[in-house]
């Protein structure tokens, strides 16, 4: 057992942003600070050389950790009333493994901290696990403050049990991208509890089916009811601890490399590529001049190893590339709805 690590995900499709945070956390971070790279799915060929090139960086291997949190993801889904409506039920998140970062709970870092591979880190993580020592779950991130019709908890139904009110709700709401706690939470007692109250109780309900279902939906159920004590930097009483991270809405400043919030130069956790696509990264890393803003200090951290590679001038795509991915676009939302 290990004192202090990260997890992230990874599988080939990630491969170029998995490198670009693994570098970032070197730089920035520490460069012994262990890593566990939780595989998002079997595909992971391209991305085992990178991993065992390494010496602080681990694949996480526990397929029944695995298959008990995607087990649990699953039973909790049919219950949904959403799961029900043809629209939903073959959703993306329904196929997909994110709950999968989850594991972190089982493996090898009594504290952790998890960064979504679409991220890199921008400064040391101690005053994150310094909190650990006071709170069980560390956010840096401005759920509570979205509008109750696309929070991920039903506050309205929530507050008519009686259980909780608003006011106490909506300091525990989050999202999963980046997020610190302890090893150990969520056993399979606690969890077969909280099930049962999901499911048999039909809690699940409080789970907002207006907001798009994912793993941050039910993670946000599993810390409310826990009950544990939860810190979020978006909420301290300390305002130079609340800052932006978002990649596409907040604007930072660049100073050698690392960006800081534009308002007071404050240090920011992370930059977090939410609403970029990984295809995106993966043809900027070859030379295209994709719209992604702060492109230029991913490339920074994509090549930081490989300055040789990085592409000495970006190209914008061809009209021919563009419709081409209109038109496949096109298709797979086609072939979503026949197999609905």
């Amino acid at each position: 057992m290990q004192s202090q690590g990260i997890y992230t995900f990874g599988n080939n499709y990630v491969y170029d942003q998995l490198i670009a945070l693994l570098n970032s956390i070197e730089v920035n971070v520490g460069q012994d600070i262990p890593v566990c790279v939780i595989p998002y799915d079997d595909n992971l060929d391209k991305i085992m050389p990178e991993i065992r090139s390494r010496a602080n960086v681990t694949l996480y291997d526990s397929r029944e950790s695995i298959q008990r949190w995607e087990e649990f993801f699953n039973e909790v889904w049919a219950a949904h009333p959403r799961a029900k409506d043809s629209k939903f039920s073959r959703t993306f998140w329904y196929k997909g493994h994110t709950l999968r970062k989850m594991v972190a709970f089982d493996g090898p870092f009594e504290k952790f901290v998890f960064y979504d591979t679409d991220s890199l880190a921008m400064k040391p993580l101690d005053s994150i696990f310094e909190k650990l020592d006071q709170y069980d779950f560390v956010f840096d991130d401005w759920e509570p403050a979205k509008p109750a019709p696309v929070a991920a908890l039903n506050i309205s139904l929530i507050e008519q049990t009686g259980i909780y009110t608003e006011a106490e709700i909506r300091p525990k709401l989050h999202c999963s991208s980046f997020f610190a706690s302890k090893r150990g939470f969520f056993d399979a007692a606690e969890l077969a509890q909280l099930k049962q109250m999901l499911v048999e109780q039909r809690e699940v309900e409080w789970i907002n089916g207006k907001a798009w279902w994912d793993e941050a939906s039910l993670f946000t159920y599993l810390t409310l009811r826990s009950e544990r004590p939860i810190f979020n930097f978006t909420l301290s009483p300390n305002g130079n601890e609340r800052t932006g991270n978002c990649a596409d809405a907040d604007p930072f400043v660049n100073i050698n490399n690392v960006l800081y919030n534009e308002d007071g130069l404050k240090p920011i956790h992370r930059l977090h590529y939410m609403n970029y696509s990984s295809a995106d990264f993966a043809r900027l890393s070859q030379g295209e001049d994709a719209d992604i803003r702060y492109k230029d200090i991913f490339l920074h951290y994509r090549f930081l190893k490989q300055p040789e590679l990085r592409p000495k001038q970006l190209k914008p795509p061809s009209l021919y590339a563009k419709a081409n991915r209109l038109w496949q676009k096109a298709v797979r939302k086609v072939k979503r709805l026949m197999a609905d």
